[in-house]
């Protein structure tokens, strides 16, 4: 928790419990939450520093009524950015992402209103998305006249498939609701999704913090490799987990009926 004390945060909001679970607020409801470049430096330091922290999972969340709405493109507008300018800005949104998909901390985002071009990169780079009845998805760049430069081609691509996210850039189609579901925008539509966004976040911090590092890092490294590489690397990830004394302790449960059995409720 020390590593915490001495952030100076603008744009963020950073809470942890004494359980380990870390909320995670983007505050700037005024702005629709969307992210200018000291938001996403914040967000690098706060992901670069939850894990050594201790943090056994994460909520991401957002003040007022929208999760994120994207680069904001008044800040973007008015700096006429170069060329080159805006490749490094997009190096460091992917700095930010890659910190939160590769972090080894399980993070539960908690959607609402607009999750639309950045925000829905952002969305993308947490490991399970919650969407409330009224969250929807886009990613507009086409009529905008932008390009996606913070790993939409890769994660949100993984997420629906090549076809619908060009579909989403040339037409600016919107997903919400159990369409969302369906495509793979999110894993879950509730009422409130950041009290499920909480439920789950505390079901994962109850895993052994060893399990949830592989999980959360080590399937996202596998994905970029070759099925022989991934084959490999499964291998030994299985072998320093399936070990662990959490591990044996866990299978002694389950070997004595006391444990927790795998039943539809």
């Amino acid at each position: 928790m020390d590593l915490l004390k001495d952030l100076a945060l603008e744009n963020l909001r950073l809470e942890m419990d004494e359980d380990g679970i870390a909320v995670v607020t983007l505050a700037r409801a005024a702005k629709r939450n969307t992210l200018n470049a000291e938001t996403v430096e914040e967000l690098i330091e706060v992901f670069s520093r939850l894990p050594r922290a201790g943090a056994r999972a994460v909520v991401l969340r957002a003040d007022g009524t929208h999760f994120c709405a994207g680069l904001d493109l008044v800040e973007h507008h008015s700096e006429q950015r170069r060329p080159e300018d805006f490749m490094h800005l997009c190096l460091r949104w992917h700095e930010a992402f890659n910190k939160m998909e590769y972090g080894g901390v399980p993070i539960i985002a908690a959607l609402k209103g607009a999750v639309v071009g950045g925000g829905l990169e952002l969305a993308s780079s947490a490991h399970v998305r919650v969407a409330d009845q009224g969250t929807y998805f886009a990613l507009p760049e086409g009529q905008r006249g932008l390009f996606t430069g913070g790993g939409a081609t890769i994660r949100v691509a993984d997420l629906v498939g090549k076809a619908r996210m060009i579909d989403m850039m040339l037409t600016g189609r919107i997903y919400q609701r159990d369409e969302a579901v369906q495509v793979g925008l999110c894993q879950y539509l509730v009422e409130d999704s950041e009290a499920k966004a909480m439920e789950l976040a505390r079901t994962a911090a109850a895993n052994p913090p060893l399990s949830n590092f592989a999980i959360c890092s080590g399937i996202s490294h596998m994905q970029n490799m070759s099925a022989l590489d991934a084959s490999y690397a499964e291998s030994v990830l299985a072998g320093i987990v399936n070990t662990q004394a959490a591990s044996n302790e866990r299978l002694e449960a389950f070997a004595n009926k006391t444990g927790a059995r795998v039943r539809p409720e």
